[in-house]
């Protein structure tokens, strides 16, 4: 597997990793906050409906198959 920098530790605040999904992946996850949402928007990488951060994203056992890219370094 690949390894996740997350510099921040998990606080939503660098956006290291930052991930696409696709968009059956996508639609199976509880929406992204507000400050997820904020600091998302403002990466040069940014797609709306694929975008995450993979500290944000609560992992349950009806996530199986779920798919994602590690985004592009900003």
């Amino acid at each position: 597997g690949m390894g996740i920098e997350a510099i921040c530790g998990g606080q939503c605040a660098c956006a290291t990793c930052h991930c696409l999904l696709d968009e059956a992946s996508f639609v199976k996850l509880t929406p992204p906050g507000e400050d997820e949402t904020e600091l998302l928007e403002s990466l040069d990488h940014y797609e709306a409906g694929r975008s995450r951060l993979t500290c944000q994203i609560i992992v349950s056992s009806q996530h199986e198959a779920l798919e994602l890219t590690i985004g592009p370094e900003e």
